[in-house]
């Protein structure tokens, strides 16, 4: 969620207990500012917070120029010391989904991760990841994942940038209700094809992501309205404590996630 607007966009999740403490809802007001101008982002987003065993990880993203692509990612512990998560590898996402468990809390801890490769001959391979390795691919993942936009809200330009829409004044009250209303905000590897009737409603600039209708795992996404029709909540239930909100008719919305930053594993036996 956008740092400028915080303290009015964490009002609207903490029905679904994604708070912030007073003093660290100070501390983010005051220290944002500085990441902003130090880093030299356009814009700054509260992404949300990891939890660990002995301490929590707080996390920022700065955007550069490109909404999409020139995302940078930050961590703190107190909301006020921030630093630079190297950019995640397939590599690293790959490796980190091997671990299993909490976080620790702790970017210098190293877990063992044991894999067997079944070739002419068994082999046994053993990995050391770090921690600030596994926090990085898993906020990359969570945001292929989970990350998510209402049409419109954003705008490729014809030199392929992605930017806010500046003309974007909300979804309808029907549009916000409907899942094909909503984009994952990561570039997608193949765009999903349309039929032709659906292709027609199409506009270039605007639909170059595909809709969480078009998603295999549109199961995972609970979406409900609140304060009467005033607001519109998705849940995902792949990354339990990930919230996105959207005010239909205003410009309003953003998403978080503050979690265990790990996959729920037993959603099979939640349905």
């Amino acid at each position: 969620m956008q740092a400028d607007y915080l303290h009015q966009y964490l009002d609207y999740v903490a029905s679904n207990g994604l708070v912030l403490s007073p003093e660290q809802k100070v501390a983010l007001q005051v220290s944002l500012e500085i990441v902003k101008k130090n880093y030299k982002f356009s814009r700054v987003y509260f992404w949300g917070k990891i939890m660990g065993l002995t301490t929590d990880y707080f996390i920022v993203q700065g955007v550069e120029t490109d909404e999409l692509k020139d995302k940078k990612s930050l961590y703190s512990f107190n909301c006020m010391d921030w630093k630079l998560l190297p950019p995640a590898t397939d590599k690293m996402i790959e490796r980190s989904m091997m671990v299993k468990g909490r976080f620790m809390g702790d970017p210098s801890h190293e877990y063992e991760s044991i894999t067997v490769k079944k070739t002419d001959v068994e082999t046994i391979e053993e990995l050391k990841i770090k921690e600030e390795e596994r926090l990085t691919a898993t906020i990359e993942l969570i945001n292929k994942e989970a990350a998510i936009i209402p049409r419109g809200a954003f705008i490729k330009t014809p030199l392929e940038q992605v930017h806010r829409n500046r003309s974007f004044e909300g979804l309808s009250i029907i549009e916000a209700g409907k899942l094909q209303s909503y984009l994952h905000f990561t570039t997608p590897l193949i765009l999903k094809k349309k039929s032709l009737l659906l292709q027609a409603n199409l506009e270039e600039s605007i639909d170059f992501l595909n809709s969480l209708d078009d998603d295999e795992l549109k199961v995972f996404w609970s979406l409900q309205y609140e304060k009467g029709s005033k607001l519109v909540i998705l849940r995902n239930l792949l990354w339990l404590g990930f919230t996105f909100f959207h005010m239909p008719e205003t410009a309003q919305y953003g998403y978080i996630y503050m979690g265990l930053g790990e996959r729920n594993i037993d959603f099979p036996f939640m349905i």
